[in-house]
């Protein structure tokens, strides 16, 4: 008896410290992004931010106007949805490398289109100069449910390679709907 219990609390331990070493990685993530910007550049935003609560700020919009606006784009993002059938669940973003100019950020982006979903994992590199800003999309991986739906395996790996994203969405969004059609028509003749 004495046994079991003592397994329990080791095994309640041992999950413990498994939870403080995430959290432990995640502190330290957190704080490698911080360090990427300089004391001015965290002054400024202080001072920034302070400006808008007193309201100084130079926009002098007012919170009627930014519901307005925010309705605006939760219209136009609903549309958007609706058009594509492209639904994005989840988004996360992990800065690997700042420097003066160049930006390298890792990104997971999980959704569906119609009845498929997807997931992309793709490095950004951003470039800076005083015109512009320029990105690179870099080691593309995409992982898609396959089952019934696994000629489009071949156009995934393809995209992957080439790491375009907006012949993926595109190609998606068509295919999707295609798919969702055939389901559609299946379920006609049952």
């Amino acid at each position: 008896m004495d046994n079991n219990i003592c397994q329990v609390y080791e095994d309640e331990i041992q999950l413990l410290e498994e939870e403080i070493k995430l959290l432990t990685e995640k502190y330290e993530d957190i704080q490698q992004e911080s360090t990427f910007f300089s004391d001015e550049e965290i002054l400024m935003s202080i001072n920034s931010l302070q400006k808008e609560f007193q309201g100084e700020s130079k926009g002098n919009e007012s919170p009627s106007d930014l519901k307005a606006q925010l309705g605006s784009l939760e219209t136009d993002l609903s549309f958007l949805m609706k058009f594509t059938g492209i639904q994005f669940r989840s988004h996360s973003k992990k800065t690997v490398e700042k420097t003066g100019n160049r930006t390298v950020q890792k990104h997971v982006l999980s959704g569906n289109c119609h009845s498929l979903f997807f997931q992309l994992e793709f490095q950004l590199l951003e470039m800076r100069n005083k015109e512009s800003v320029s990105a690179v999309i870099s080691d593309l991986n995409i992982v898609m449910e396959s089952g019934e739906n696994s000629d489009v395996s071949k156009f995934v790996s393809s995209a992957g390679e080439h790491g375009n994203l907006l012949t993926f969405f595109r190609s998606l969004s068509s295919y999707a709907e295609w798919c969702e059609h055939r389901r559609c028509t299946f379920l006609h003749f049952k």
